[in-house]
């Protein structure tokens, strides 16, 4: 639930209505709400939404357009009758030099949600010319409309002046997984901002290419960072990723979520390499820990990793905690946990 706009019931004649003669708050509310009707019962409703939302693009309130912008995204690509996508990304693409940067932002992401080729060149363009808050976000939908089309505009934003440009350049060329980029990527490794370094080697590790290592290794100590560290670590899926995920474990007030992450991801590379037992154990010990933790997020964190990374010694203390009281709100996922687990075994 939005917090800007509560959670309503609004029809679509009300919705339609005030985004044409509403004051600015009703006209604001009405495009956020017209973003409900991505799968209505009636596809002509979703044709009329659209068509609305086209026209609220020229809107007088900044505020109004990008709300637009992003709900057309939501609804964009099923619209039917008069409006197909191609007229819908056409007029989303317009917004990309939008004077208003969250305009900006939310047309460049409509269009990645969208996923329609015509919205591949203009995003192009706004990668190449546009400002820092568009050609980030650029880099991002490029790769979710065509990955092989957007491998070289991509590949020439990792020279971006702007480091949070090649980092988002990175990340996405990484998810592409197009090997070619491993070159571009290692070259970035030496990049004067933390974050792009990251970004490269973040994607090198979905690449499956280790020279990045050394990077996220490091960046296992920054609570804001740790996570995804943990995360592409487990994808080189080595002994030595595993005994740098150890030593988080014993990391003085680290923040606990990816500190569960990480033991999760010790286990699971011990099912491939040879991981010392001591490594495991430890994991192991952090995990079974945590399902007595005061906080449920954190018990529910623990079950989940133990149900993709546990095995049989881990069913006691999965067992123990449905038993008590702390495992009453989480008795599903610890069943499902004990399914996973014995399927394993």
């Amino acid at each position: 639930m939005s917090l800007l706009f509560p959670a309503q019931t609004i029809t679509l004649d009300a919705a339609l209505r005030d985004l044409a003669s509403g004051g600015a708050k009703a006209r604001l509310a009405a495009a956020h709400a017209l973003g409900d009707f991505a799968d209505p019962a009636d596809p002509a409703d979703r044709t009329r939404a659209a068509a609305a939302l086209i026209r609220a693009l020229d809107d007088d309130l900044a505020a109004v357009r990008a709300e637009a912008a992003a709900s057309l995204g939501e609804i964009g690509e099923g619209a039917t009758g008069e409006l197909d996508a191609a007229a819908i990304a056409a007029a989303i693409a317009r917004r990309l030099t939008d004077g208003d940067a969250a305009v900006r932002q939310n047309a460049a992401i409509a269009l990645g949600s969208l996923r329609h080729p015509d919205g591949l060149g203009p995003l192009v363009t706004a990668l190449r010319e546009g400002p820092p808050d568009v050609r980030f976000q650029a880099a991002t939908s490029l790769a979710e409309i065509d990955g092989a089309a957007a491998y070289e505009p991509l590949v020439a934003a990792l020279a971006d002046a702007d480091p949070q440009v090649v980092g988002a350049a990175a990340l996405s060329l990484g998810a592409i997984g197009d090997g070619r980029a491993v070159g571009p990527l290692v070259a970035r490794l030496d990049h004067p901002d933390p974050g792009a370094r990251f970004d490269a080697a973040y994607a090198l590790a979905e690449l499956r290419d280790a020279r990045g290592r050394a990077v996220l290794t490091a960046a296992l100590g920054d609570d804001a960072r740790a996570w995804d560290a943990a995360t592409a670590l487990e994808w080189l899926g080595t002994v030595d990723d595993a005994h740098a995920l150890a030593g988080v474990l014993t990391r003085r007030k680290a923040d606990p979520n990816p500190v569960l992450r990480a033991a999760g991801a010790i286990l699971r590379i011990a099912r491939a390499a040879a991981v010392p037992a001591e490594t495991t154990a430890a994991a192991r010990r952090v995990l079974h820990a945590a399902l007595g933790l005061r906080k449920l997020p954190l018990r529910g964190l623990a079950v989940q990793e133990l149900a993709t990374a546990g095995d049989a010694a881990d069913v006691p203390a999965l067992e123990r905690l449905r038993a008590s009281r702390k495992g009453r709100e989480l008795a599903d996922d610890i069943a499902d946990a004990l399914r996973q687990i014995g399927a394993r075994a």
